[in-house]
């Protein structure tokens, strides 16, 4: 099994080490690579024995370049490597997976990326562990996009330059479009992959984890939201609709007709009913995601907005943390 492993981290600490036991069956063949944590994970890698990228401080850091860097150093080692396995520091791989992986890759040589089930691994520890754990229940068989975690054809992932380094979020979707295009597929298993620690507690980790997927909603319409792909466009106008036209709308019907116009704020709750409507999960977790997408347009707008404001500067931002 030609295979390696790419892990990438910043200040996991506890998962990192969790992350980095999980991966035992291939052994030898992994490397961290890390984003200048200062909790002693790159000790405690090396400690376990495993190769550890550095990642320079002068070039801002993203998950994209983290992980392109990784698969570097690990062709260095093993030139001919056919498949490398992507892991985030705070996820735990399941024993077996990635047998099965391989084994899905060696009889369908059209696919480029396959991934499986990704669980939060304590969604009751709070309602933002819950939304993550709904984000992750996800249709299989074919589709359009991976997430973080992920078994890789590495040919294909050559075919198209790996991961756009400036990415700061939303780089595996961004991927898996240009695969894609390259008539590549991708395709998600039924099978247990990954646990996930998000360690979201606070309203303040879910609003700046949102503004981050709102950046990365502006970058990726920037880049490839012409025809046919219209990449991201949808999303795009849906925060700026939710969260700027509909509030202007109401203030500025205001001053021409008064007070009639704020019930279009009824608008809200109504979208909230609409969604929890069509969620496919328990009552409980419908309600709770269908409040959360419809409040989670205002911090995607602000996102979008980051975005546009960074785009023409020399000077990119690089993680946006919500840990």
């Amino acid at each position: 099994m030609n295979v390696g492993v790419v892990v990438i981290g910043r200040n996991e600490g506890e998962r990192l080490k969790r992350c980095l036991r999980s991966l035992r069956e291939v052994a030898g063949r992994i490397v961290y690579v890390d984003s200048g944590s200062t909790d002693g994970s790159v000790e405690m890698a090396r400690a376990m024995g495993l190769e550890v990228v550095e990642l320079d401080t002068g070039v801002p850091f993203t998950a994209a370049r983290a992980r392109n860097e990784g698969l570097r150093r690990l062709r260095g080692a093993t030139p001919d490597l056919d498949y490398v396995q992507f892991v985030d520091g705070d996820c735990e791989v399941v024993p077996g997976w990635i047998e099965k992986a391989v084994a899905w890759l060696e009889a369908h040589n059209d696919i480029a990326v396959v991934c499986g089930r990704r669980r939060e691994q304590d969604p009751g520890r709070s309602i933002y562990n819950m939304l993550c754990d709904i984000e992750w229940d996800t249709p299989i068989g074919e589709t359009k996009a991976c997430g973080g975690d992920a078994l890789v054809r590495v040919v294909a992932f050559d075919a198209v330059g790996g991961y756009r380094d400036d990415l700061i979020a939303g780089e595996e979707p961004e991927l898996c479009l240009r695969l894609r295009s390259a008539r590549w597929r991708i395709w998600r298993l039924d099978a247990e992959m990954t646990l996930h620690d998000a360690a979201m507690t606070r309203f303040g980790q879910w609003w700046k984890r949102t503004l981050r997927y709102g950046y990365a909603m502006g970058q990726g319409a920037a880049l490839h939201g012409t025809v046919p792909e219209r990449y991201r466009v949808r999303e795009s106008r849906s925060a700026w609709f939710w969260g700027l036209g509909v509030p202007l709308g109401v203030v500025g019907s205001s001053l021409l007709w008064g007070a009639w116009p704020w019930a279009l704020l009824l608008l809200y709750p109504l979208q909230v009913v609409r969604l929890a409507l069509r969620g496919k999960r328990s009552a409980r977790e419908n309600w709770w995601r269908a409040g959360f997408l419809v409040l989670g347009k205002f911090p995607e707008l602000l996102g979008q907005m980051k975005f546009l404001f960074y785009r023409d500067l020399e000077g990119k931002p690089g993680l946006i943390e919500y840990k």
